[in-house]
């Protein structure tokens, strides 16, 4: 959500900038490789930063370097045959240009702040979002052999003054059983003769299978893109749906039914380029009746009671009774992933956590387990849950003792900025680069002049 706000802040700040500046001559401040930064472009990032209150030291210094090693990072993506994917591309610009319909009521209400066609923004917009995903996947290339030792992160911190540790906000340890209600055989006919209709219609060529996706796959994020998921590696896919959907030939043809733990799917091949595929798929959930919900939290609510009385633990009640694989082999344990820092962790600041669950949290005493509650999982079914608040740690400057995996992710994005920052000298030394007179009197992170 900030993200597409910025992007809107950054899109309002463009069209001020075109409508105070009608009579400016655009000029090339720089230029990398054969790539020319303008003077427009510069304005557009520095009053889209102004918009969302980001501070920027020496902006027409600081902004011309950023756009440059944009630039060198997007050579380097068309060196090494990197792509973006065209479906989260799609999806990212058609949410933006969704808040912007709501920011200014219609197309033509946009049309007339930007001066360019809806059409024309939304391009420009897939454009920016694409070469986001290009520039992070040459960075993630960059830092993939990045390691981290234990003796590494004790000794970076051990020279640093106590003030000088992260903060680190209130985290909990949260235990969870879950019980998903199970759907009937009636649903399933159902739903499996919905989509055996689907492909019918689609093989014999009554109708586009990207048509029916967009008004019948419960996919929201890949529906509005005709149920295209962009080009997927086998992993990146659940198995049951990989293991389908990579032995596909035949484009014009659509999949025998899939069942998957997100629901029941078709599934049309687009293309396949190397060890990666690119399909389309319309996915359809079961219903299942509010009586199999209150049935399901009673269990959990049984089950609970039989903890408290000590007839068995929770520990054991979550291996053996949970419906939730991701944490029945753990205890019940939850588990955290940063992305960002490739690390997890037990401790999950409330913020981390899904909504409901940290609601329910927040009401808990350590060692206290809850009523049974309905909550949607990140696979987006509704299931029954009943959590134990293992331990809360109050907020504290962090320890190599006690928060070793922060820690260790403040060291391992320090040698990865560090690694970045190597190469970008590296390929600026290697690549033309020409400032011109005005924009060169800076003090750049980077040695750009030769």
């Amino acid at each position: 959500m900030r993200k597409i706000l910025l992007m809107l802040m950054c899109v309002a700040a463009m069209a001020s900038w075109a409508q105070n500046n009608n009579n400016v001559v655009d000029q090339v401040v720089w230029v990398v490789g054969d790539e020319p930064i303008f003077l427009s472009d510069v304005e557009e990032m520095r009053l889209g930063m102004e918009e969302s209150r980001q501070t920027v030291a020496n902006a027409y210094c600081t902004i011309p370097e950023q756009l440059a090693v944009q630039k060198l990072f997007l050579h380097q993506a068309d060196i090494d045959s990197l792509y973006a994917d065209e479906a989260t591309v799609i999806a990212d610009a058609d949410e933006t240009m969704d808040r912007a319909l709501q920011a200014y009521g219609s197309r033509e209400a946009i049309e007339a702040v930007f001066h360019k066609s809806y059409q024309q923004m939304r391009e420009e917009q897939k454009r920016l979002a694409r070469d986001r995903d290009r520039v992070n996947q040459v960075q993630r290339k960059l830092v993939s052999g990045v390691k981290v030792t234990p003796a590494e992160v004790r000794n970076y911190f051990q020279k640093l003054p106590q003030d000088s540790l992260p903060f680190v906000s209130e985290q909990v340890e949260v235990q969870i059983i879950t019980s998903q209600p199970r759907v009937s055989r009636d649903e399933v006919e159902r739903i499996e003769n919905t989509l055996r209709d689907y492909a019918q219609r689609v093989n014999s060529g009554e109708t586009e299978f990207a048509t029916l996706a967009r008004f019948y796959s419960q996919d929201e994020g890949s529906a509005r893109n005709g149920g295209e998921l962009g080009y997927k590696a086998r992993g990146e896919l659940v198995p049951e749906f990989a293991n389908v959907a990579f032995s596909l030939n035949d484009p014009k043809k659509v999949s025998k039914i899939v069942k998957s733990e997100f629901g029941y799917h078709i599934i049309q091949l687009i293309d396949k380029r190397g060890d990666r595929v690119n399909c389309r798929h319309i996915l359809l959930k079961p219903e299942i009746p509010d009586s199999q919900f209150v049935a399901s939290c009673a269990r959990l609510d049984s089950i609970a009671g039989d903890i408290r009385k000590n007839t068995f633990t929770f520990d054991a009640a979550a291996r053996t009774l949970s419906d939730d694989k991701d944490t029945r082999n753990n205890n019940g344990l939850m588990n955290f992933y940063s992305r960002e820092n490739n690390s997890s962790s037990a401790r999950i600041q409330l913020k981390d956590l899904n909504a409901d669950i940290a609601k329910v949290v927040d009401t808990l005493k350590v060692g206290e387990i809850s009523k049974a509650f309905i909550y949607t999982n990140d696979k987006g079914q509704k299931v029954c849950a009943i959590i134990k608040l293992k331990d809360r740690i109050d907020a504290h400057r962090a320890s190599v003792s006690e928060d070793f995996q922060l820690l260790r992710s403040v060291v391992y994005a320090k040698k990865c900025q560090d690694k970045i920052d190597e190469w970008i000298e590296e390929k600026a030394q290697k690549t033309y680069v020409r400032i011109m007179p005005g924009w060169r009197n800076c003090d750049f992170k980077y040695k750009w002049m030769k």
